[in-house]
């Protein structure tokens, strides 16, 4: 008798699920204008990537992949979100008002580049994976790559430009950890790292925005040539 907890094809249905729930969540936070609520979301898709992580180590036996699922939900499920919350809150702005695409097109280049992620990802599909423990994240991946990097051209405020890049790096690690089952520790650690840093400096950098402008639209920032 196989348990659920033993057969890979439960793990691929969980994992096809969690997979599915982040794309939502990618796509909610660019329909969202408020911040909080952006963050959260990030917050929730960082945890079921951590939970997708921990369900390929355990089926594949990859026990370095249960150390970056543990930093990602340590740091992006957990001290990122309330960091970035606490700093809403210190600043006072709680809204995107003015996003250089409106919202309901924003949705719907979503929509878009979803498509386009799915039809690149139809071309790296091989016969023989088609059975792989998360070989359709892929397309899911490309997705959150593609869309982190439109919400970080389309918004105005410095915050939800970090969020895109904080997702876009989400879609990087998906991407390695369920088609290759994690790349070296060495080299999964030090992305992690890199993007962590560069949040919170953009997190610091976003106060004195605020400080200087009393607002976190950056295309205030060209009020600094000379």
């Amino acid at each position: 008798m196989i348990y659920f907890w033993q057969d890979p094809a439960f793990g691929a249905r969980m994992i096809t699920l969690m997979a599915a729930m982040i794309l939502v969540l990618q796509i909610l936070m660019v329909a969202q204008r408020w911040l909080i609520t952006s963050i959260r979301a990030f917050g929730v898709q960082s945890f079921l990537l951590a939970m997708i992580g921990v369900t390929i180590a355990w089926f594949n036996r990859a026990p370095h992949i249960y150390i970056a699922a543990g930093l990602t939900l340590v740091f992006k499920a957990i001290a990122l979100p309330i960091m970035l919350e606490r700093l809403v809150t210190k600043i006072e702005i709680r809204q995107e008002i003015q996003p250089f695409v409106n919202v309901p097109l924003s949705v719907v280049i979503s929509g878009g580049l979803t498509l386009l992620a799915y039809s690149v990802a139809e071309s790296f599909q091989r016969p023989e994976e088609t059975a792989g423990l998360g070989h359709n994240t892929l397309a899911v991946a490309i997705s959150l790559f593609l869309i982190g990097f439109f919400m970080m051209v389309n918004r105005r405020k410095a915050l939800t430009q970090v969020l895109g890049l904080l997702s876009l790096e989400n879609g990087l690690l998906l991407a390695a950890i369920s088609l290759t089952y994690g790349m070296p520790l060495i080299v999964e650690v030090g992305i992690f790292f890199d993007v962590l840093v560069a949040a919170l400096l953009l997190a610091i950098l976003i106060y004195r925005i605020r400080e200087t402008f009393d607002s976190m639209d950056v295309s205030r920032l060209s009020r600094l040539r000379g």
